[in-house]
């Protein structure tokens, strides 16, 4: 970021890594802002997703009548598994609802990965991109975990609200979505319908805002440990050093759980969104 000359503070540091590369050419200052493109998340969410569609359809590829390799076994566990977690939770065709599932599962598997990658490495070369196209590398922002920007996770869980409305609709038909929405939970009476229609609309907005939140804050706390004990090692002592790479390694392990969890639980509840909108009250 800055030269040894002009070393950036703690608090800088931790600013400039959670500053995102966007549309505005400037740094972003509200968290969600609709008029401005994070670029660095949709480079980033689409590079995972191009990454997992292609280790799938390696796998696909390599599937053979004989004993699979380990590769192809383990991409065969995942679909096995995601599909008898979507047969168990959703009562109805997993056509599409189970490669939905599976989708959102390694996708966000894969963009969650993303932390492990050393703090500094691709900030780094990208400020060594700036400079070497005659740009500021000062205003080299760049964030690699698409996970941890608000507007990502809003848009997947907003994804999410979209199918769990079409299946409603497809299930129980317009006009039984549509009944539902002013008859449940407390009744089907005309002096009910007003309080069942809010609590309804009230309901899909919490599950789209806390699905998206979750992902989020678990995600960009993640990233915010890993920047605190980056700091560690700029002490220049063999205490910070030492206290760098301990934390440093213990966090990552424990990361791991973090990562393969958030994506299990967004896929969860995906399914059981789907799930309720399969269900008649």
């Amino acid at each position: 970021m800055a030269d040894a000359a002009h070393a950036p503070t703690a608090s800088e540091y931790i600013v400039h890594h959670l500053t995102h590369f966007n549309s505005s050419g400037h740094p972003q200052e509200k968290v969600v802002d609709f008029s401005i493109v994070n670029l660095d998340t949709v480079f980033w969410s689409v590079a995972m997703a191009l990454l997992a569609a292609f280790l799938m359809y390696k796998a696909a590829r390599a599937v053979s009548t004989g004993v699979p390799g380990r590769f192809v076994g383990a991409i065969e566990s995942v679909v096995e598994f995601v599909h008898e977690q979507a047969r168990s939770i959703v009562k109805g065709d997993l056509t599409y609802i189970a490669p939905l599932a599976l989708t959102s599962f390694v996708w966000i598997f894969f963009m969650n990965a993303m932390d492990f990658l050393p703090l500094d490495l691709l900030p780094k070369l990208w400020e060594q991109f700036f400079s070497a196209t005659g740009r500021d590398p000062h205003h080299a922002y760049l964030r690699v975990v698409p996970t941890a920007d608000l507007n990502a996770t809003l848009a997947m869980s907003i994804v999410v609200l979209l199918a769990s409305i079409y299946y409603g609709i497809k299930v129980k038909g317009g006009g039984g979505f549509v009944h539902e929405l002013f008859s449940a939970p407390f009744g089907d009476k005309w002096f009910l319908a007003p309080f069942n229609f809010m609590l309804q609309m009230i309901e899909y907005a919490a599950k789209t805002v806390s699905l998206g939140m979750r992902l989020f804050g678990n995600m960009f706390a993640g990233e915010l440990v890993f920047m605190l004990i980056a700091l560690l090692g700029a002490t220049a002592t063999w205490w910070g050093f030492g206290m760098h790479f301990l934390t440093g390694l213990g966090w990552a392990i424990f990361h791991i759980l973090i990562v393969v969890l958030q994506a299990f639980i967004f896929m969860m509840l995906t399914l059981v969104y789907i799930g309720q909108a399969h269900e008649h009250h």
